[in-house]
């Protein structure tokens, strides 16, 4: 285990119009009783489905009915992440969240590409499979890079987008995540980082590891999070190959060139940060919210950080549903 590594890579790094009123009124706030809690591990792993699609048997977990949301998940997680967002959203969405390939319990071929273009294509195929037409997005961390892929290349496909700490234009990848990245080219990255972290949870959540680095809360992640996250990556040659395969697609920066196509995007986005985040730029918030066209302002947690959607995800159900009432509410004065 190389602590000076961990050491660096933890520490590198308007509303406006009918919407904007719709999300201060909050029309549905109390219409419905909050869901709290989440789902355990077990119970997660019990209700874990898989897709069979021509890139690969894709792993998702899938509550609720009605109008579809999608979940995407960070690296080195999988869709565990939202476990708690989907039991306080399931009474409002039919809530899905797909382990992205090389990641979590999905299953892909040697040969299939795990870069974020190719993570687009497998949502489409997804969704389509599972007839869904258009999804409302809620997307974290690596999984940022590919809802703004998402929503540039298929804008019919997303009726809003959630997005937290994550990749901008100009952050993608951020220097801190090189440490990680040139591990992974090298083959490295799996045993020397994620073992270790998945045989003492402890060092888990120090501050040389995932804990310390992107948790606030230092009971975080739990140590069914810790399995359920790394035991997968650890199983095989092959899974540690797609994982690498997956760090090592995080580095061509793919979004280069997209802020006109967010600036011209009507899309609502609602964008909500963790200003104690210590590997994305602290001014990507502000960047987004001045850039997407459809932007309905930030939220800044200030002592959360990069994966605060699994510490917090009584924000993420209080602001998805903002976001969706008043997505419906401005659909209705249209109609």
């Amino acid at each position: 285990m190389n602590r000076r590594r961990f050491l660096q890579f933890a520490g590198g790094s308007l509303a406006t119009g009918t919407l904007a009123a719709c999300l201060a009124r909050r029309p549905d706030h109390a219409a419905a009783p909050v869901v709290s809690g989440e789902l355990d591990a077990s119970s997660f792993h019990a209700s874990r489905r898989y897709a069979n699609l021509r890139s690969g048997e894709i792993a998702y977990v899938e509550r609720g009915s009605g109008p579809a949301a999608l979940f995407l998940h960070g690296f080195p997680l999988n869709s565990f992440q939202w476990r708690g967002a989907l039991t306080r959203l399931s009474p409002y969405r039919r809530c899905i969240a797909a382990d992205f390939m090389g990641m979590g319990y999905t299953r892909v071929a040697a040969n299939q590409d795990v870069g974020p273009k190719a993570q687009v294509a497998m949502l489409i195929e997804l969704l389509d499979h599972l007839g869904v037409h258009d999804v409302d997005v809620v997307a974290n961390d690596s999984g940022c890079t590919v809802a703004q892929l998402l929503l540039v290349n298929h804008p019919q496909r997303v009726r809003t987008l959630l997005l937290t700490n994550g990749d901008t234009e100009h952050d993608s990848p951020p220097p801190a995540l090189q440490p990680v990245i040139d591990l992974a080219r090298q083959g490295r990255f799996v045993d020397e980082w994620l073992a270790p972290w998945w045989q003492d949870p402890q060092l888990a959540r120090s501050a040389a590891g995932i804990g310390g680095m992107c948790f606030a809360d230092p009971t975080q992640p739990t140590d069914e999070a810790i399995d359920t996250y790394f035991g997968p990556l650890l199983s095989s040659a092959h899974r540690k190959a797609m994982a690498h395969a997956y760090a090592v697609g995080l580095e061509p920066n793919v979004l280069l060139g997209i802020e006109a196509e967010l600036k011209r995007s009507k899309t609502p986005t609602r964008i909500v940060w963790g200003m104690a985040d210590t590997i994305f730029s602290k001014q990507s918030p502000d960047y987004w919210a001045s850039t997407f066209g459809g932007s309905r302002g930030v939220r800044k947690l200030e002592s959360s950080k990069l994966f605060w959607p699994e510490e917090r995800p009584d924000v993420i159900a209080e602001e998805a549903r903002r976001l969706w009432n008043a997505w419906a509410a401005q659909a209705a004065d249209w109609r």
